[in-house]
């Protein structure tokens, strides 16, 4: 450790640490553009010039090592001449956008130009402009505002893993951009609006919509996929303007995916805002009680073993405990979580869950990926794995398509289960890979569970984690990768065929009279046997709502406090940002109205009662997050006998369609029909 005295300020900071980190360990602000937590250095903005004792010159305290006994002055005349220099430099050509720019009020140069700047400038040349780049549907480009601090550049490249981005030309000519103009393909694009220290890259969907002060803030998290990323929604008066990544080092550090953060103008189009009844053949706008009424009726005339429900992949843990309460009152074990079909077993926790955590990436030496696609499923998380394989001595493993662009060198090891039958069987040379390492991780993709032999590769995936000494009580090196973040909290509820109950498959198949789906749009409704009543409980008119004979209109994950729960089983908290639309209702306060007119009294009036019995069914839910080892290695009941030859398919062609809130978006629709995820003639319409 060295000993550095910052404005007389005496703090202590590892060796190798940099003149900046000095400064703040000691309470000062440095102010800067180039320099970025995340990324790395690269000392050319200049503006965190300070004065060093015995030093001829300012140094750039970004890139600057701290040596022991060293003395550093953060605001003395030479350091504040010094920024006042380098802000008048990188004013010369900046223009005076300010009023009509969608960074002002969040601008670093803005606010720094005030604290550090000068009252004047001495330059009066004409100023530079540069043509704005094309970077696609997401991101907007001003160039003229560059200033050059190549963070878009570092991003692009270091963490998202797309080095698409960089500088031509030198000098005045420099210029930012993609080289040959093209739409970034990187699914974390929006990220680079948020490291933007100027107005040069600013959100396509928010331009000249609002002013940051005219916003209502919410803190809430994402569940359009399962990494349960820390999120800000911004809002004015009924409708939301944006979403922005909040920081959580444990889990999305400060990203976030673009599905998340763009597809918010889907919140407000194709949604349901009334209740809807079938009558004769075409549905009509009902009132509350009538809709209520029809439920009641035909529930009442149905035997409880030919009642069936549906969870579906967005919905909050307080609707799920609250649907399942009133199906158990019913008499009905016909419960299914799993849309997709997958092959889960519910018996114990580990056994699908994310159980390395997130953070847990960064411990890990080895890594083998089964039939998933990190990079569409969970954008971030495969952010971090590149982190890590940058990092050195992280070999990565890949069993699934050929071809797969995961933004880091991976070896592919095969297409399908025989594949894993020889790294088991220990004859695969990845399999010594595995035993080698110390933390070996195993990556299931939820996907590869979704076939008819999806219990024998869930057992598979355990015994090759079994077999490289992954299970131990201080790592869990078993992980499954869900895709939506309302998946995890009905598996922790239970919300699985009871004693003698029906599965999803058996319950479409004319194993269900009445089937209640809450926000179930993941599968093909044309696959419901004809003659099932279908009660839909939701916020978009998706899928499931053109089958449905009555449809209940609940309330977005913007529209409710709500607890979700991510792919590595942290509970979360969410908060109402905004009200639903109309008559939509938040989906307990449905459910619990469904029940008063069935005869049935749920055992709660309010939300916090709910959770209190929530809490109560399932601990869990109510405990701090922390990580834990594998204390019982005993597997899955699936059987790895049963593999069959069918090599491993992806289960999100269309990463920017994936949800029911992104398919009603025309931003994602922008961005599908750019990325060539839709078919030509589609694309045309």
């Amino acid at each position: 450790m060295a000993k550095v005295v910052v404005d007389g300020i005496e703090v202590e900071v590892p060796n190798g640490a940099t003149v900046l980190q000095a400064c703040e360990a000691a309470g000062k602000e440095i102010p800067r553009f180039c320099y970025h937590e995340r990324l790395s250095i690269a000392g050319n903005c200049r503006m965190c010039l300070v004065e060093v004792e015995k030093a001829p010159k300012p140094v750039a305290s970004c890139a600057y090592p701290v040596a022991d006994g060293m003395v550093v002055k953060t605001d003395s005349p030479m350091v504040r001449n010094a920024r006042r220099g380098v802000m008048e430099f990188l004013l010369i050509n900046h223009p005076l956008d300010c009023p009509i720019c969608d960074q002002g009020g969040e601008c670093d140069l803005q606010d720094q130009a005030v604290a550090y700047g000068m009252d004047r400038s001495r330059y009066h040349e004409p100023k530079r402009v540069v043509k704005d780049k094309y970077m696609g549907p997401l991101v907007k480009t001003i160039m003229t505002r560059c200033i050059q601090c190549t963070r878009c550049v570092r991003f692009a490249s270091e963490v998202a893993g797309v080095p698409e981005l960089g500088a031509t030309s030198r000098g005045e000519s420099m210029e930012i951009g993609t080289y040959v103009e093209k739409a970034l393909t990187s699914e974390l694009s929006g990220n680079l609006i948020d490291i933007c220290p100027v107005g040069a890259l600013t959100s396509r969907p928010y331009a000249f919509v609002s002013r940051p002060w005219e916003l209502r803030k919410t803190d809430s998290i994402d569940v359009q996929d399962a990494t349960g990323t820390n999120i800000r929604i911004d809002n004015r008066g009924p409708e939301v303007l944006r979403i922005l990544p909040r920081v959580n080092d444990d889990v999305n550090e400060e990203w976030m995916a673009d599905r998340g953060r763009f597809s918010f103008d889907g919140l407000k189009r194709k949604r349901l805002d009334r209740p809807w009844l079938r009558v004769d053949g075409k549905l009509k706008p009902v009132s509350w009680a009538e809709a209520f009424r029809a439920v009641a009726t035909k529930l009442k005339a149905t035997a409880p073993d030919r009642i069936g429900a549906v969870a579906g992949d967005l919905v909050d843990v307080e609707s799920v405990f609250a649907l399942k309460s009133l199906m158990t009152a019913l008499g009905s074990a016909n419960l299914d979580c799993r849309q997709d079909g997958a092959a889960i077993d519910g018996s114990r926790r580990d056994f699908y869950l994310f159980n390395s955590g997130i953070a847990g990436i960064d411990r890990a030496d080895a890594l083998l990926i089964i039939g998933s696609n990190p990079r569409v499923e969970a954008p971030v998380i495969n952010a971090r794995i590149r982190r890590r394989q940058v990092a050195g001595r992280f070999p990565v493993g890949v069993v699934g398509p050929v071809g797969l662009n995961l933004t880091y060198a991976y070896d592919h090891l095969g297409e399908g289960t025989a594949t894993l039958r020889t790294i088991l069987d220990g004859t695969h040379r990845f399999a010594e890979v595995l035993k080698n390492a110390k933390n070996p991780m195993v990556i299931l993709g939820r996907g590869a569970l979704a076939r008819p032999d999806g219990a024998a590769v869930l057992a598979a995936a355990w015994a090759i984690a079994k077999a490289a000494d992954a299970l131990r009580p201080d790592w869990h090196g078993f992980n499954l990768l869900h895709h939506f973040g309302g998946q995890v909290g009905a598996l922790d509820l239970g919300f699985l065929p009871g004693a003698g109950g029906k599965d999803l498959g058996a319950m479409l198949n004319g194993g269900a009279d009445v089937l209640w789906l809450l926000g179930a749009d993941g599968f093909d409704p044309a696959a419901i046997a004809p003659g099932t009543f279908v009660i839909y409980q939701g916020h978009h008119g998706d899928r499931a709502a053109s089958r449905a004979d009555v449809i209940l209109p609940g309330a977005a994950y913007t529209e409710k406090d709500a607890t979700y729960v991510n792919t590595e089983g942290r509970a979360q908290r969410a908060w109402l940002a905004v009200h639903a639309p109309g008559d939509a209702r938040e989906d307990w306060r449905i459910i619990r109205a469904a029940g008063e007119g069935l005869g049935v009294r749920l055992p709660f009036d309010d939300l916090a009662q709910l959770r209190a019995k929530m809490i109560e069914a399932v601990p869990i839910l109510g405990q701090p997050f922390a990580p834990r080892g594998c204390e019982d290695t005993t597997g899955p009941a699936g059987d790895v006998a049963g593999l069959s030859a069918a090599p491993f398919a992806l289960p999100i062609a269309q990463y920017h369609l994936a949800d029911a809130i992104a398919r009603a978006s025309d931003v994602m629709a922008e961005c599908a029909r750019t990325y060539g995820e839709v078919p030509a003639l589609q694309a045309a319409e």
